[in-house]
């Protein structure tokens, strides 16, 4: 939690993010700013697809990735679309505690069963699946993947801004993340 900014009103926001898409983030879901009408994102946000976190914002002010862990390195074309074609000005990387895609090989045998019980697949077709997949969307400690990942996007998108944060399942808020 050292690594942790908690954002409790609105001179907590990191300086580079205030009156930015970014720092309204923060506002809406973590300060209850009011909501304004938005007809175009301003925002493109990537955040794990765990069911627990549910994000405050207006209708229509932001684009949403959802992929394991908050990986987008298999969603950036949609990433590149956004920006481009859909006006988004700034990225929000959020990961989030307790994320599932932190140690898989402890949830491999878990894995496999489920697959074979729940969705009829054979054991041997559940282990390579396992096995081929579970290398790519495994992510680490989640402070660390969003801030390597915040830094490949940014040399990716050289203009966009990109800012690491982290939900905190427990207390339901988004604390920008120490780069330092």
């Amino acid at each position: 939690m050292h690594r942790l900014i908690p954002i409790l009103q609105k001179q907590d926001i990191p300086e580079q993010y205030l009156n930015t898409p970014i720092g309204l983030l923060l506002e809406y879901h973590n300060l209850g700013r009011e909501p304004e009408t938005y007809t175009q994102a301003q925002l493109l946000i990537g955040m794990c697809m765990d069911n627990r976190k549910h994000l405050r914002i207006p209708d229509n002010f932001a684009y949403i990735i959802r992929a394991g862990g908050a990986n987008l390195r298999y969603s950036e074309f949609k990433v590149s679309y956004a920006i481009a074609v859909g006006g988004a000005q700034a990225i929000a990387l959020i990961g989030h505690n307790q994320c599932g895609m932190v140690n898989l090989v402890a949830r491999r045998e878990l894995f496999i069963q489920n697959l074979v019980e729940n969705a009829g697949w054979d054991e041997q077709t559940a282990s390579e699946h396992f096995n081929t997949f579970a290398p790519m969307f495994e992510i680490g400690n989640e402070v660390d993947f969003v801030l390597s990942e915040t830094i490949r996007l940014r040399q990716r998108y050289p203009k966009i801004p990109v800012a690491p944060l982290l939900y905190n399942i427990e207390d339901n808020f988004i604390y920008a993340i120490r780069e330092d």
